[in-house]
């Protein structure tokens, strides 16, 4: 992640740390909401402007800048235990990621048919595992991040992960919305690096489009899958030319 980048991810960790909405800095600097979501989205902020910023914020630029710093690699997982009961409860699982997703309890009920007792009965689950914290008249709030990572040999992972991509692939592609692109190259251990991070960068912008319209309501958005995945592969139809063998060398069988 470019150092601007970085910047741009403190910026908005602190912001969303002091409970401001993009609104509320918008106020605070004289500028429209829109103009703020695109700067903090595209990243075009000048020096003079993240001056400001960080003068709204009460804050100055190395205090950013440490911030930054701090959380460069920080990945944050949810305790082994948390993902060990969300993987063995499906319905569990599911509930948790529409919260998630900035989901209402009344409106999960209503969308997928859940029933109030079995509702509750999830979140009170939820909140005993202290991923959400349960509050009056069936309001949750989140007690985990939600930027937090799956671990890559953890128990969700080994659950959901293959199912979920096998089921995402098993698809035409075809519509205008839809896109779906394999490539096959060689390249130096230079240009895969690059590539990789040009991967974590577009999973990085992502997650942030998510988190912009996370404030809408769900019948503004709907459900968007990407899977980003770059391995050192041969596929095996190229692999069997090393197999074939031309038949005039074939032994004679007796």
């Amino acid at each position: 992640m470019a150092e601007r980048e970085r910047l741009l991810a403190a910026l908005k960790r602190i912001l969303k740390e002091r409970g401001w909405r993009y609104a509320d800095l918008a106020a605070a600097l004289g500028l429209s909401e829109p103009t703020i979501k695109r700067m903090l989205s595209n990243g075009r902020i000048g020096l003079d402007r993240l001056e400001q910023i960080c003068e709204a914020l009460d804050i100055d630029f190395f205090e950013l800048a440490r911030s930054a710093r701090g959380n460069r690699d920080a990945r944050r997982h949810l305790s082994l235990a948390q993902e060990t009961a969300l993987a063995a409860e499906p319905r569990l699982m599911t509930v948790f990621h529409l919260l998630c997703q900035g989901w209402q309890t009344a409106a999960i009920g209503a969308d997928y048919g859940l029933r109030k007792p079995e509702l509750v009965k999830l979140l009170a689950r939820l909140d005993a595992l202290r991923l959400i914290e349960l509050l009056p008249g069936d309001r949750t709030r989140l007690r985990v991040a939600r930027d937090f990572s799956w671990r890559d040999d953890g128990p969700v992972r080994a659950r959901y992960f293959q199912l979920a991509s096998r089921e995402f692939l098993n698809h035409g592609f075809d519509g205008g919305d839809a896109f779906f692109a394999l490539e096959i190259r060689e390249l130096s251990e230079a240009s895969a690096a690059t590539l990789r991070r040009k991967l974590d960068k577009l999973v990085a912008e992502f997650k942030e489009a998510a988190d912009l319209d996370i404030g809408l309501p769900p019948e503004r958005r709907r459900s968007v899958g990407m899977l980003a995945a770059s391995r050192p592969w041969v596929f095996s139809l190229v692999e069997s030319l090393r197999e074939a063998e031309p038949a005039a060398d074939k032994p004679r069988r007796r």
